[in-house]
């Protein structure tokens, strides 16, 4: 793979897939959503909000199928991406994905988080492109914040020209 070789803005894939970047949600705690240091952001967790409400709730493998938590996934790496992008001056200020976590608040005998993680790497995939490729834990818990069934939190590294 050769990132330099790939020219397609960020902001351009977004635009090709229907998909706008939503607004930054607000942190449910003391917190700041996205934090530059040394050419990276990192992104505080990411919940599957969609216009400020928590999409679903509940275990995954219980309450939430692992369908449905594949599309939470997505939802919550959505606003991992807005939230860096926030401190950057936008999509195109990330050069690409680093680090993708995604925890799966699941069912005791639930095993396949790295399915779920799936939802969230293959967004950043379709909107980076080969710059979307990133190192990767998925990690099962038994419960996330508001009972959440998903949370996502990223590191990306930042054009130099976006800080």
């Amino acid at each position: 793979m050769n990132e330099e070789l790939d020219e397609v803005l960020a902001s351009a894939r977004l635009a090709d897939l229907g998909i706008e970047l939503p607004a930054v949600p607000a942190p449910v705690a003391a917190y700041l959503p996205a934090v530059v240091s040394a050419g990276q952001v990192f992104t505080a967790g990411q919940l599957p909000f969609v216009d400020g409400v928590l999409a679903d709730a509940g275990k995954v493998g219980a309450e939430v199928t692992p369908e449905q938590a594949v599309g939470l996934a997505r939802t919550a790496a959505l606003n991992a991406v807005a939230a860096a992008a926030s401190v950057v001056g936008g999509v195109d200020g990330i050069r690409r994905v680093v680090k993708l976590v995604v925890y799966v608040a699941s069912a005791p005998t639930f095993s396949g988080q790295p399915a779920v993680a799936n939802g969230a790497s293959e967004l950043l995939g379709q909107v980076f492109g080969p710059r979307g490729s990133h190192a990767r834990s998925a990690v099962g818990v038994a419960v996330l914040p508001l009972d959440s069934p998903v949370e996502v939190e990223l590191v990306v590294e930042a054009n130099a020209a976006s800080f």
